[in-house]
């Protein structure tokens, strides 16, 4: 089952930019995710030997993101795994991977004693905008269901906290989160781009590799075994990460007449100041109120952020939008 945006019976939701000033302070809502569950006495070990984080090392109530790598070294999937117990995981991925990524763990399974399964949990995330990780939303504002656990998460920028449980346990998803407002999933959709937190399906897909997506410090351990697709991890990283193409943010028409009706759709192309394409945008959105558009795109390395390049209206090179490269968030 995968995860859904919205609270059935839920609260109010808030929208536009009413929703985005309450990010600002501390809002919540739920997110589009898919959870699996790994179970059994050879769980953590299995995990351990298919993913790029050490999961040995977390503790019972602790999280990680992670990369599940295919053996070439592309990326299969972004998870972040949560030990809930001594034989037991979960793994969260964005909505509509969690098939994939369960097939593809089942792949490698063999006679391993795990149980690998997509269940049906909700994950509600509290979100605040630009504290450090631990100010703002914390564990105060959240009820843990039972058979649920919650954890600190961080964007760059963002900061709160994720409560991941059974859909219904504690009274549903609407009854984990009263202290803030709920916002509509579609303007924190904004926010993660804005952070440049990449998106299965968007920039998470199955031709990318860990280097290109910015995501080795925040996923990768250099100090566990080994795990499938790790020899291209460690030949780049030994390499300094040198990388055709990187994702990059745009800041598309700022200061502009255009920036509000900005047409920037995923697979827009990209083109320097020379007029040459450089790449293209995998995710855009509208920040509410000040009509700034922002997105993602797969850059080539010969644009050194910040730098100007455009984005190519329905293709035409004479309909361009004047945007700014910048690097990725730290």
């Amino acid at each position: 089952m995968s995860g859904s945006g919205a609270v059935v019976g839920g609260p109010e939701v808030l929208g536009g930019e009413a929703a985005w000033r309450a990010l600002a302070r501390a809002a919540a809502f739920v997110a589009a995710r898919d959870v699996i569950r790994l179970r059994g006495p050879e769980a953590r070990a299995y995990l351990q030997g298919q993913c790029s984080q050490d999961v040995v090392a977390l503790a019972v109530g602790e999280a990680a993101w992670t990369l599940v790598l295919a053996p070439q070294g592309k990326v299969d999937a972004f998870a972040r795994v949560v030990v809930t117990g001594d034989d037991e995981l979960v793994l969260d991925v964005d909505a509509g991977a969690g098939e994939l990524l369960v097939s593809r763990l089942e792949r490698f399974r063999l006679r391993t004693q795990v149980a690998i399964e997509l269940v049906p949990w909700h994950v509600v995330s509290v979100r605040v905008r630009g504290l450090p990780a631990g100010d703002g939303a914390n564990l105060s504002d959240v009820v843990v269901p039972p058979g649920g656990v919650a954890v600190a998460v961080a964007w760059p920028g963002w900061s709160g906290v994720d409560v991941l449980g059974p859909s219904g346990a504690g009274g549903g998803p609407a009854a984990w989160c009263t202290a803030v407002p709920w916002v509509d999933p579609e303007v924190a959709e904004v926010a993660r781009i804005e952070a440049g937190f990449p998106r299965a399906g968007a920039e998470v897909t199955p031709r990318v590799i860990p280097a290109e997506l910015g995501l080795v410090e925040r996923t990768v351990s250099f100090t566990k075994g080994c795990y499938t697709g790790q020899e291209l991890v460690a030949r780049l990283d030994a390499r300094g990460s040198n990388v055709a193409r990187r994702l990059c943010r745009l800041v598309v028409g700022a200061g502009t007449a255009d920036r509000a009706q900005a047409a920037v759709l995923p697979g827009a192309t990209v083109v320097d100041a020379g007029g040459a394409e450089v790449g293209s945008v995998t995710s855009a959105g509208t920040v509410p109120g000040s009509g700034d558009v922002v997105a993602l795109a797969f850059l080539h390395r010969r644009v050194a952020p910040p730098a100007a390049v455009a984005v190519l209206v329905d293709g035409s090179p004479t309909g361009r939008l004047p945007a700014t490269a910048l690097p990725l968030p730290g």
